[in-house]
């Protein structure tokens, strides 16, 4: 694989941004990406991920040579009861911290992609503490680096990178890029949901096509809904407890 995209550019010499996984099929590196002011987000600092406690062996041996010090696991508290990072033979910072306190039914995907410009923004709407705890244990430098996942990496997940990029830097186009990523990824956990679910196989496969699109609008209109409701994302962030200070130290460990 070539190097990633760097502000929508490849470049050759960069490493890889997708983290090749038997586990996990959404894993990726949030490095590379260019800010307004000419800075590019750090390399092998910051990823993003899906469910990450089916990891493999072999997957458990590439985490420890990324070196990850910390797992951000934003997925609800019955998914973490049902399964979660393995602590046991790769100890990490483990943080649950939770964006949803329960699941959307399959029926909420029916009415089409556009489903989801309302519910990210209903997620930062309900969940501003939890971001901002968040950016907080990656603002630490001895939390990173850091992983932050859920389920299938894409909703949630990408609710709070987006947050992140934004107070980073990066333009809006370049996070819907990275977020439209996932779309490479939703095959194979649409397979893996089905194998868990095979009762609801139907239900599923009726709401697929909306439930794992990665539509590019759906995080710019986050962004752009959070600033019309706080006049920037910084502050939104503040208003849930991450001031200046945590955004500087964001800027300070994750730009180069």
């Amino acid at each position: 694989m070539t190097g990633a995209p760097v502000g929508g550019v490849p470049d050759r010499h960069v490493p890889d941004r997708h983290i090749a996984l038997e586990g996990a099929v959404n894993f990726r590196d949030l490095g590379g990406y260019r800010t307004r002011d000419g800075r590019t987000t750090r390399w092998r600092s910051l990823f993003r991920a899906d469910d990450l406690s089916r990891i493999s062996r072999p997957d458990r041996a590439v985490v420890r040579t990324l070196g990850i010090a910390t797992v951000i696991d934003l997925r609800s508290r019955p998914e973490v009861e049902l399964s979660r990072f393995p602590l046991d033979d790769v100890p990490v910072g483990f943080h649950h911290i939770p964006l949803l306190a329960d699941l959307p039914p399959f029926e909420a995907f029916r009415s089409g992609p556009e489903v989801f410009a309302d519910h990210y923004l209903d997620i930062a709407r309900r969940s501003g503490g939890q971001i901002a705890r968040a950016l907080s244990v990656v603002a630490d430098p001895q939390c990173r680096p850091v992983v932050i996942h859920c389920a299938a990496g894409k909703d949630r997940t990408g609710v709070l990178v987006a947050v992140l990029l934004a107070l980073l830097g990066v333009d809006d186009d370049v996070i819907a890029e990275d977020y439209a990523l996932s779309a490479k990824a939703m095959e194979g956990l649409l397979s893996r949901l089905i194998e868990r679910l095979p009762a609801q196989r139907d239900e599923i496969l009726s709401v697929a096509e909306t439930m794992f699109s990665a539509t590019p609008a759906n995080i710019t209109a986050l962004l752009e809904g959070l600033r019309d409701e706080h006049g920037s994302i910084e502050a939104y962030v503040a208003l849930h407890g991450a001031g200046d200070d945590v955004v500087a130290a964001l800027r300070r460990g994750l730009l180069e």
